[in-house]
């Protein structure tokens, strides 16, 4: 799920953190003012972003003051960003913007009755920049509420170069011919994989790729919208595709014990960190942050992706996450806050925080030559190339007691199937039992 990789990403170290408080001063940031169109306007705009996710962004907001004289407050709201929005309404202090991380959550906010439609101009520019397949997760009922101005490429796999040139293989485009290269590396002395078991949302994706490869992506939208049952035997063949890669010992770095002991930073300092136990790492274009950030890798050089392969006669499958920007009906600065979302859907306000790093746009019209190395140039053309065969991250799609709480769902399920993968249409039934309760409620 977006908000849970990007603020891991965000929040995995104590220098992020620490960059945290030093821009926030512990509290809201702000800028803006002089003399145009907005000047003497506040926009307040929560979300989940902190650490460097958040320095980011706040040169988003003070390209905007600058731009209209408006002034901006961030306020980070953890995870948990629809209860904290929710008591904010309630206790009368409604942000004005709010960048919701997933679809299911977006959704209950219109169903509540908490958003401002996007307006005429927004529409516009969500029309002639970006591809449908954006513009139908941004709406409900027909209506356009949720314009995505941060997004995820979760369909790439991370490779130490050395580590695959030591072993003699080349990037693979097949999953069989990805296992077989990790049995290559293996027996040149690192494991192939490093498994972020730990962590539950990492295990959805690695199902999510398979699954929309292999089942094709009519089969995902069904699954995802909850149309078909968990038992189906599409779903069954998914979780036996990704069984073969978690029972074998050969392939995961520490077997299925040290995976699930292994967090998302873990897994990455597995196989970029100083001392390598893994040559692959699948996980999104934000692995690339922390590999660059956190262990000095120069990325396109001593760390680099493969598309996540097909599986079958599959095609490779582009996952994806986002954040949505929308504007609060109860917020005190409507007019200003619709302006900040016009703003965003521009290519202008994207290749602010393309030049910052660490981040994709999902809008076609942004120069490429505005992210700062060709690694990410690649990753955002692929992203962009894939136009409405996108889909968007099934876990972030479901209701968060299925597919986003720990220890719990889908979450639990896939880290019980991992310590035993010998039963996939029993661990099927399992997912299906929890996501019928999950979505009845």
């Amino acid at each position: 799920m977006m908000r849970r990789r990007t603020t891991l990403l965000a929040s995995c170290t104590a220098l992020a953190l620490s960059l945290a408080a030093t821009a926030c001063g512990g509290g809201p940031v702000s800028a803006g003012g002089g003399d145009k169109p907005l000047s003497g306007q506040t926009i307040n705009v929560a979300g989940v972003w902190s650490g460097s996710e958040q320095k980011n962004f706040q040169k988003v907001l003070d390209a905007f003051s600058e731009k209209t004289g408006a002034k901006t407050q961030f306020t980070s709201t953890g995870d948990n960003v629809s209860t904290v929005v929710g008591s904010k309404i309630e206790g009368g202090n409604a942000p004005d913007v709010v960048m919701v991380p997933q679809v299911g959550v977006l959704q209950q906010f219109a169903k509540e009755g908490w958003l401002k439609p996007l307006s005429k101009t927004a529409k516009q520019s969500v029309d002639a920049n970006y591809a449908s397949v954006w513009k139908n997760y941004g709406s409900v009922d027909g209506t356009l509420y949720g314009l995505y101005f941060k997004a995820a490429h979760k369909s790439t796999v991370w490779y130490s170069p050395d580590a695959l040139d030591e072993a003699g293989v080349e990037p693979p485009t097949t999953y069989d011919a990805m296992l077989k290269a990790g049995h290559t590396v293996s027996e040149s002395g690192l494991a192939a994989f490093s498994v972020a078991g730990q962590d539950g949302w990492t295990l959805t994706d690695w199902f999510e790729n398979i699954y929309l490869s292999q089942a094709g992506p009519e089969k995902y939208d069904a699954l995802a919208a909850h149309k078909i049952k968990w038992t189906d035997p599409s779903v069954v063949e998914a979780l036996t595709t990704l069984g073969k890669l978690f029972k074998d010992k050969q392939l995961l770095a520490g077997g299925q014990k040290g995976a699930l002991n292994t967090d998302f930073p873990g897994s990455v300092e597995k196989v970029f960190g100083p001392e390598p136990a893994a040559g692959m790492v699948y996980e999104g274009d934000f692995v690339a942050g922390v590999a660059k950030d956190q262990f000095g890798r120069k990325i396109g050089e001593d760390a680099d992706f493969f598309p996540f392969p097909a599986v079958g006669d599959g095609e490779a499958p582009v996952v994806s996450g986002g954040d949505a920007a929308v504007v609060l009906k109860d917020g005190k600065s409507q007019k200003a806050a619709m302006e900040f979302l016009e703003y965003l859907a521009t290519p202008e306000a994207s290749a602010v925080w393309a030049e910052a790093g660490g981040f994709l746009s999902p809008n076609k019209k942004l120069d490429l030559a505005s992210y700062g190395d060709d690694t990410t140039r690649e990753t955002a053309k692929s992203l962009v190339a894939a136009g409405d065969s996108v889909r968007f991250d099934m876990s972030d799609q479901a209701p968060a007691a299925f597919g986003g709480t720990k220890g719990a769902g889908e979450w639990k399920l896939l880290q019980d199937f991992l310590r035993d993968p010998s039963d996939p249409k029993g661990t099927a039934a399992e997912l299906e039992k929890a996501a019928a309760k999950a979505y009845q409620d």
